[in-house]
């Protein structure tokens, strides 16, 4: 007998798991609709020369690649960034620009296992391709905004920085030629704390203490968007790259809250540098204000040189892309999610087993009115069906039997409370929907 078992890193969903992620899914293409982006999708797999060295050192690694049977020299796709770049460089003149996509699809990083991250995971991504506009840029920052409050947030914080700042000031320093070293480093402040930040910038980059002092001061630079700002353009004074970069900040932060989004809700923080090697410009991290230590949950930013790998043709982009598992493993820790293992919301037992073409007839009835029905399949004993209704987590039984039918009406048994009303059963069970429709109107089933 094989033993049947996954990978390390990889895991199965049972449904109690993949309804609230279809839940998910389903709220980010509705609110990416409602911006213009289009779906798109691109292969698991692509040659090894498009992905490899694109995200830097540490994706390399993680990066799962082999060799086909056709000797091909492959990769799976560790983020849906670097195949959209591909992919807007060889579809560019059918699609024009700028171009809006999102992409909900699976990617692959063979990396250690944590809280809510997996070598398998799924990303939602979206992205404006082919504008340099501060436009993209400021709606990035409001789709993420909306996606949050539209999932049932509203403690959250968006950390914006623009990595133009952050090179601005690294130039001040000397340290433009070790800008990668020391922007990795720095992503890890928040975690790693600043000695051990220091030590990194001084051992892959040689930095000097007081350059990573400096460095390290940014994580210090609080309060309103003005005060950063102000504070953020004495430091690159001089710097032609970072005052630019501290402009496009102001920018999204007055348009932002122009747009109505709450100040709390968007905080200038000049530490935060994304680790991914092709950011350019603006940058976004996402955090529960109850959850801070969870990670970043809707990261993302600008990135001007990707495409250029693969054409001419100047093709900006920026964009960003919810961590749904990690969100997901965020909602279990905080009790957002029922326990419920079927998409259906109403139960009929199968009681009487002389009515069963009578049970199938009202379940089309409320199907075609909207509703999810589940018929139960076997004439066991009321109190087995009821049982398994409760257990996967229906909302409304609706039981009848031989006297219900002949009195024309139904019991409508609402399985959070455990009460029951009785509703008639006309030929078109009009009246029986709008029972439904109040019971459910009421709330979740928890």
């Amino acid at each position: 007998m094989i033993t049947p078992r996954t990978l390390k890193g990889f895991r199965d969903y049972l449904p109690e798991q993949m309804i609230p992620r279809e839940r998910l899914i389903a709220t980010a293409q509705r609110v990416y609709r409602s911006y213009g982006f289009s779906p798109i999708d691109t292969p698991a797999l692509e040659y090894l020369e498009i992905l490899a060295g694109k995200g830097g050192e540490e994706s390399d690694k993680q990066m799962y690649r082999f060799t086909d049977h056709g000797g091909r020299e492959v990769g799976m796709r560790f983020d849906l960034t670097v195949p959209l770049a591909r992919f807007a460089a060889q579809h560019f003149a059918e699609l024009g620009t700028p171009f809006k996509r999102y992409h909900i699809a699976s990617v692959w990083r063979g990396e250690n296992t944590q809280r809510g991250r997996y070598r398998e995971f799924m990303q939602c991504d979206f992205d404006t391709i082919g504008t340099l506009s501060p436009v993209a840029d400021i709606e990035t920052a409001l789709v993420i905004y909306d996606l949050l409050r539209a999932i049932g947030f509203e403690e959250f914080t968006i950390h914006v920085n623009n990595r133009m700042v952050l090179n601005g000031l690294l130039a001040k320093l000397g340290l433009a030629e070790k800008s990668k070293a020391v922007l990795i480093a720095l992503d890890k402040v928040h975690k790693a704390g600043p000695e051990k930040v220091a030590q990194e910038m001084a051992s892959t980059a040689g930095a000097t203490q007081e350059q990573a002092d400096q460095l390290l001061g940014l994580a210090q630079i609080r309060g309103s968007s003005e005060e950063v700002l102000r504070k953020l353009k004495a430091l690159v004074s001089g710097n032609e790259l970072g005052e630019a970069g501290v402009n496009r900040l102001g920018e999204i932060a007055a348009a932002v809250k122009a747009a109505g989004v709450p100040e709390a809700r968007l905080v200038i923080d000049a530490v935060i540098a994304r680790g991914l090697d092709y950011y350019t410009g603006t940058i976004y991290e996402t955090f529960l204000d109850a959850l801070p230590d969870l990670g970043s949950i809707c990261s993302g930013g600008r990135y001007d040189n990707l495409a250029a790998l693969y054409t001419n043709q100047q093709l900006p982009g920026i964009g960003a892309s919810l961590g749904l598992d990690r969100l997901l493993a965020g909602m279990v820790e905080l009790g957002m999610l029922p326990k419920v293992s079927t998409p259906a919301e109403i139960f009929i037992p199968y009681f009487d087993e002389q009515r069963l073409h009578d049970y199938l007839r009202l379940a089309a009835q409320l199907r075609a009115a909207g509703f999810g029905v589940e018929v139960f399949p076997e004439a066991k004993k009321l109190g087995q069906q009821l049982k398994y209704a409760d257990r996967r987590g229906f909302r409304v039984a609706l039981v009848a039997g031989e006297n219900e039918f002949a009195a024309g009406n139904i019991q409508v048994k609402n399985l959070a409370t455990t009460t029951s009303q009785t509703a008639p059963l006309s030929a078109d069970a009009m009246e029986l929907i709008e029972a439904i429709k109040r019971l459910l109107a009421t709330g979740s089933r928890y």
